[in-house]
């Protein structure tokens, strides 16, 4: 087992937490690294240890929620519909400060496309696309057409579109769902 040195760790953190802060105070396009590290009180040497740039430190971000959601989604595979879409949006409502500014700023369309393509890889778990209704749909067309209506419909949420409360908007997304799949 190879030991991490905690400073390593800490000094992460502490760029990740400045990188979440200064998202919410102005647009991914105006954050510039320097920021990011008088924000975390890190040196710029050590975030180019850990980081290639900005767009690299969100990609990493990035990547690590959509893991974790995964693993959330793994381990609750054998949930129902609705109880799992339910998961999603209280996971997204627990890290709001992350992915609320993602969806505001211009500047990060390569979430907005990332999560799409995680959406549609969760739907053809689901789908039938050989039988029933939805024969003879294209698989591009219907999974594409699932895909933005649900990173759509997170977008309205995230950022505080809509008075619906997060169970309330789970359940009416499952019901679209089952409706759909």
């Amino acid at each position: 087992m190879t030991k991490v040195d905690r400073r390593i760790l800490k000094s992460q953190e502490s760029i990740k937490n400045a990188f979440i802060e200064l998202m919410l105070e102005k647009d991914f396009d105006k954050i510039t690294v320097r920021d990011i590290c008088d924000v975390a009180n890190v040196g710029n040497r050590t975030f180019y240890l850990h980081y290639l740039d900005k767009f690299d430190l969100l990609d990493k971000l990035i990547e690590e929620h959509l893991a974790e959601l995964k693993v959330i989604c793994q381990q609750k595979k054998d949930k129902g519909l609705e109880e799992g879409t339910i998961i999603w949006f209280e996971y997204f409502e627990q890290n709001k400060s992350f992915f609320a500014p993602l969806f505001l700023s211009n500047g990060t369309i390569k979430f907005r496309n990332r999560f799409l393509d995680f959406v549609i890889e969760e739907i053809k778990e689901k789908a039938d696309l050989k039988n029933g209704k939805n024969k003879g749909i294209s698989e591009e067309v219907y999974f594409r057409f699932l895909g933005m209506a649900i990173v759509g419909v997170m977008e309205l949420y995230m950022v505080d579109a809509t008075i619906e409360s997060t169970d309330s908007i789970a359940k009416q997304v499952s019901m679209l769902l089952e409706r759909n799949l």
